[in-house]
């Protein structure tokens, strides 16, 4: 497994595991399988894992927590905090004050079982909580050695610069990938100008761009993607022409789509470290190998202009799930 620097004092495998959809958003859990997931993840030189306590409310943590007391590899978390939602509950507000920074970095510390969380994001943006004031407290959790690094997650260019003017900012997470191309404009270019890294999640299109879904996909009970405007079926068929592209340039390669779709992204800088999430063995195995999937100039530039990011059909999320996103 290649390895990148996300920041000083923090290089982590070129590819990293999401690990969301082992406990929520994509169906039912099946934890013996997605500790198969983690344990091959690790087997496959994956140690960059990330979590929020969010995420399952609390079950995803506390799934790795487990996995961290199997295993004696060495792996670096990334968690965030910043999502409060009720179990069973799609609707979410965000919380950036101090007192449940606090209370969620240690809840998150006793699910994970460690001492320190290595990369610790501010999930999302709450405007009444001046960011000044947010990465001034994080930083007294690092002085503490509560967190190693603070990361920042669907933030925009000026919050970022703001918030690395208090403290270095080790990553920016936000959503990017073959259809969603928004940060190349100004979110990328701040966070190299400020020596930050930049993580995208959702780097397959949450599995649009693998090329397995028909337009009149029926999702299981319990899949978010089933209301996302993307993936209604007049939208889908919108964007099969992205499919078409990246499945051209994959026969070339004798790979899969998703393949190509992660070599794309990996070939956007060192400095990017995607996080593909999957809970199947297979997937994972498959992501992995994009690692070494080399892309030339001209399949490339064909992928970049199969795209247009400013007319993809369909918004990312709902209303509901924009709350928070600035970027």
């Amino acid at each position: 497994m290649k390895h990148r620097q996300l920041s000083a004092g923090l290089t982590v495998s070129a590819l990293g595991l999401g690990c969301m959809g082992m406990s929520e958003f994509y169906g039912s859990r099946e934890d013996a399988e997605s500790l198969k997931v983690l344990h091959r993840a690790s087997d496959l030189g994956i140690n960059f894992l990330d979590t929020a306590d969010t995420y399952g409310f609390g079950h995803n943590e506390e799934l790795i927590g487990q996995f961290l007391r199997e295993s004696s590899a060495p792996m670096i978390i990334a968690s965030k905090f910043g999502i409060v939602r009720a179990p069973g509950s799609y609707e979410r507000r965000v919380d950036n004050s101090e007192a449940y920074m606090r209370q969620a970095c240690e809840a998150s510390l006793t699910r994970l079982g460690v001492e320190r969380i290595d990369l610790f994001y501010v999930h999302r943006l709450n405007p009444d909580y001046p960011v000044e004031e947010t990465m001034d407290s994080l930083s007294q959790l690092v002085s503490e050695g509560k967190i190693g690094h603070i990361g920042l997650c669907e933030m925009g260019a000026d919050t970022l610069r703001r918030a690395h003017a208090i403290h270095p900012v080790a990553a920016i997470q936000t959503e990017y990938s073959l259809w969603t191309r928004h940060v190349e404009k100004e979110i990328l270019p701040t966070c190299r100008a400020l020596g930050v890294g930049f993580v995208p999640y959702s780097p397959l299109g949450r599995g649009f761009l693998t090329g397995t879904f028909a337009a009149n996909t029926n999702f299981s009970e319990g899949d978010f993607r089933a209301s996302l405007p993307r993936f209604q079926a007049d939208n889908m068929e919108a964007n099969r022409p992205i499919i078409d592209v990246l499945q051209s340039v994959a026969i070339q390669h004798e790979a899969t789509a998703a393949q190509i779709a992660l070599a794309w992204l990996l070939a956007k800088g060192n400095d990017i470290v995607p996080i593909p999430g999957t809970k199947r063995l297979k997937y994972l195995e498959e992501n992995t190998a994009a690692v070494n999937l080399i892309l030339t100039k001209d399949e490339i530039g064909a992928l970049n202009a199969s795209v247009n990011p400013d007319s993809v059909a369909g918004d990312r999320y709902t209303v509901e799930g924009m709350k928070g996103v600035e970027s």
